[in-house]
């Protein structure tokens, strides 16, 4: 069974940086484009960042860019988000997700696989 596991979230002061990690187990996992979304209280879960299975295209939400950069370690079946300037407007909690078809998706429902979360939490 494929299972998708984040890690590293918590609490940061606004203008400080976190980097949270998803570990994949159960699948072939450089054949599948990793994504990060995020939801905060009350809000629709939003696209952040992707990645395709050897790292030749990322892709990142506009209120991120420049900010955020995606990465992974094929060897270690992980996927990483590095997140730097944070803001208080980034508080949520982030998801990883799997898409093993043809191409790449902004959307929620181009994925497949999705981890329970990791709470990100940026004071102000």
């Amino acid at each position: 069974q494929v299972q998708l596991v984040e890690s590293g979230g918590g609490l940061v002061q606004a203008g400080g940086s976190l980097r949270v990690s998803c570990a994949a187990s159960g699948l072939t996992f450089s054949r599948y484009v990793m994504g990060w979304f995020r939801q905060a209280p009350g809000k629709e879960r939003e696209f952040v960042a992707l990645i395709s299975g050897r790292s030749t295209a990322t892709n990142y939400a506009d209120s991120v860019k420049g900010r955020f950069t995606i990465s992974r370690d094929n060897a270690k079946n992980t996927v990483y988000l590095q997140m730097n300037s944070l803001k208080p407007e980034d508080t949520a909690v982030y998801n990883c997700a799997a898409r093993g078809r043809t191409g790449i998706s902004f959307a929620a429902t181009g994925y497949d696989y999705w981890g329970q979360g990791t709470q990100v939490t940026v004071s102000s």
